[in-house]
């Protein structure tokens, strides 16, 4: 088994069918040995008998119903956990990716073996508040690559491939929603995997989203920083640190100014305190990561 792709589903009955013919398809005509795993997560509609009504058309198709709804990330978990394909390949069931080009995406793990991940990297924004969406996603990007030191076309997208072995250390780390793919990303980033984005075209999602802007966009911003500080927690505290040092050095100079002798105002020592305690957090967290196994 070559490619195991992740399909998960969750209420999606009226175009379901027509995205997995349309996988199946693109991987058939590749001449690539696949599975495609669609998840249905304990949808409310019709949703799993249209899977189970398309199993004997597809041969290549396995539907594994769940009773409770996990989530997206967790559907990618145990569908990563699961795959017997050396490249996993993660989409969304909603119509809105190509997923035609699925083979273009593994080809180009095929043939170079210096790159671990490949994502699509949307060209435009399709999807449901888009006026509050662009500027959180933008802001929540550029808080990424600062901290990752990378640049990334696409911190969020639903469509990638990547190599099953490189990933297995990193799936438990996967939460349960929306911000896996965030994770992912920036778990290849941090330890130094090449990851290539390749610009797909975006579609408007058949169906009703799932996606709920003031919770998901927290969770993406808590997940960037959750992910940084559990490879490289200097990135994230100790510019705190130093800028709290800097500022009771400054205002340490001022005291003696304004006051003629060797004095220190209250804010001034606590200032300097917090910034020790914090640069002693960084370093402290920094030896727990460097001499961690995993």
């Amino acid at each position: 088994m070559h490619v195991s792709i992740v399909l998960p589903c969750y209420n999606e009955q009226d175009h379901v069918v027509d995205e997995v013919a349309r996988i199946c398809k693109a991987m058939d005509a590749s001449e690539m040995t696949y599975e495609l795993l669609a998840f249905d997560d304990c949808s409310s509609d019709g949703t799993l008998e249209r899977l189970r009504a398309a199993e004997p058309d597809h041969p290549h198709l396995r539907v594994i119903p769940r009773h409770r709804n996990g989530g997206s990330g967790t559907i990618r978990r145990l569908g990563s956990e699961r795959a017997r394909g050396d490249v996993v390949v993660w989409t969304d069931a909603d119509m809105s990716y190509p997923n035609e080009r699925i083979p273009e995406l593994v080809r180009i793990l095929d043939e170079d073996m210096t790159v671990d991940q490949v994502v699509g990297a949307r060209t435009s924004e399709e999807g449901t508040h888009k006026v509050l969406r662009v500027p959180a996603k933008w802001m929540i990007r550029k808080i990424a690559e600062r901290l990752s030191d990378s640049k990334i076309p696409d911190l969020n997208s639903g469509l990638r491939a990547f190599r099953r072995d490189v990933a297995r250390p990193y799936l438990r780390l996967l939460p349960a929603g929306f911000s896996c793919v965030t994770t992912i990303t920036l778990a290849f980033l941090c330890n130094n995997h090449d990851v290539r984005y390749v610009p797909i075209d975006y579609f408007k999602r058949a169906g009703t989203s799932k996606f709920h802007f003031t919770k998901d966009a927290y969770r993406y911003i808590l997940q960037v920083l959750r992910m940084v500080m559990y490879f490289n927690p200097l990135k994230v505290l100790m510019p705190l640190a130093l800028w709290l040092l800097g500022l009771a050095v400054l205002k340490g100079i001022v005291d003696q100014f304004v006051h003629n002798i060797l004095y220190f105002s209250n804010n001034t020592m606590l200032m300097f305190m917090s910034g020790l305690l914090i640069a002693s957090l960084a370093l402290l967290a920094d030896l727990i990561v460097r001499s961690r196994v995993d």
